[in-house]
């Protein structure tokens, strides 16, 4: 009996066993993440590419919360290359807004990919955070 597909983050049971076994293949296999920072005038700019999930927020959160540290007043999330933003992501995006409209700065976000632009449509993101279709609008 199949609860679900193999390799697609199901339960499936094990007919040797008689056990259900959880197949996460993002686990197995995880897709990479990458983050590049530059800067653009006076605002630091952390480009993203890949997938942004529990696995592989808290890298992006030490770099985010060194920034913070540092006296930073405007971070740009380049994300033209982010495919997947998981709740993980978000809330480390959250916590960068309010940490920088706290002290008088501001956080952007540009280029997001139609899946993570979807996720801001459905958090409510693109109505009160600053989006822009580029990296040259977001720093013009």
């Amino acid at each position: 009996m199949v609860c679900g597909q193999p390799g697609a983050g199901f339960q499936e049971l094990n007919r040797k066993t008689g056990q259900r076994e959880i197949w996460l293949p993002f686990l197995m296999n995880p897709i990479e993440f990458k983050m590049t920072k530059t800067q653009a005038g006076a605002a630091n700019v952390l480009a993203l590419e890949g997938h942004l999930n529990a696995l592989s927020a808290p890298e992006l959160e030490a770099v985010v919360e060194t920034l913070l540290a540092s006296d930073t007043k405007r971070l740009i999330f380049e994300c033209s290359a982010l495919q997947y933003a998981s709740s993980a992501g978000l809330r480390i995006f959250v916590m960068a807004v309010k940490r920088l409209k706290a002290t008088g700065g501001s956080c952007a976000f540009a280029g997001l990919t139609p899946p993570v632009n979807a996720v801001f449509e459905m958090s409510g993101f693109l109505e009160v955070m600053e989006v822009y279709p580029g990296l040259e609008e977001a720093t013009g």
